[in-house]
């Protein structure tokens, strides 16, 4: 055991420097080995996380692209270099423990009896947080975030729980959102004011360097036209916040923000 490395789970959150806290930027240059898919090795490279392609020297982390079909046999492949004295950077978008790699770690080890292989997860900032610092503060009162891919849960269940969130007045967000991100605003509308506020992200956190045409962006709309947005909903990088009865849309020289408020609505509640 103590010649085993560490298997580390490394949340970038979007993915860019300035968006990655310390603590991940050092697992990765320290690591032994480096998991990371196609587009996450490319915002690693851009400041120099990981060497240029082709480019590193004996002291860089040996790079392993990832893909969603390989994430089993790489959590594999990753307990036996564990077991060989590496440390292992096995690196998730946004945070581990949101929609992330962190369950199929657990998952696997449990499968492969790997209780001698130590895990960290090493925290990022998630597509919601991003949002929100970009539509000003639309989640400073409770919130939920439901995914919308049906792949490991049926309809049935993401609807029970959208509406679950509406009544109870969460700010909801929506993950997942080129999969039936219609039907759950219809959902949603049955519970809620089609004159709450909502906002469409994409890429927060991503400038001009993410999978979006327009770059990182976001549109304030309402919960009764969100659907009538279709041009906004961009594909995997994108994510829509539904605001509550309390959320106000609030505008300066240079934006429309949304703000939830904690308490109540003036500076004296607080």
């Amino acid at each position: 055991m103590t010649d085993h490395g560490t298997l580390y789970v490394v949340g970038i959150g979007p993915g860019l420097p300035a968006h990655m806290t310390q603590r991940a930027r050092e697992v990765i240059t320290g690591a032994d080995c480096v998991i990371a898919s196609n587009l996450y090795q490319e915002f690693l490279r851009q400041d120099g996380t990981l060497p240029p392609e082709g480019e590193g020297g004996e002291a860089d982390p040996e790079v392993v692209r990832s893909s969603m079909g390989q994430q089993v046999e790489l959590t594999r492949e990753a307990f036996e270099r564990v077991r060989d004295g590496e440390d292992v950077a096995n690196v998730s978008g946004g945070d581990p423990n949101v929609y992330g790699k962190s369950d199929l770690v657990f998952t696997m080890a449990d499968a492969d009896d790997a209780t001698d292989v130590p895990i960290e997860i090493v925290p990022g900032v998630t597509a919601a947080l991003g949002g929100a610092a970009m539509m000003g503060a639309p989640l400073s009162n409770d919130f939920c975030t439901v995914s919308l891919s049906d792949k490991w849960r049926g309809w049935d269940e993401i609807e029970e729980k959208l509406r679950a969130a509406a009544i109870s007045d969460f700010v909801v967000v929506l993950y997942n959102c080129w999969r039936n991100y219609e039907r759950a605003i219809g959902i949603l509308r049955e519970e809620r004011a089609d004159d709450v506020p909502v906002g469409i992200f994409n890429d927060a956190g991503r400038g001009d360097a993410g999978r979006n045409v327009d770059g990182e962006a976001f549109t304030v709309t309402t919960l009764g036209e969100a659907a009538a947005h279709e041009e906004d909903v961009g594909g995997m990088g994108t994510s829509i916040l539904v605001g509550t009865h309390e959320t106000d849309t609030w505008r300066n020289d240079h934006e429309t923000y949304l703000v939830t408020p904690r308490g109540g609505r003036d500076v004296e509640d607080f």
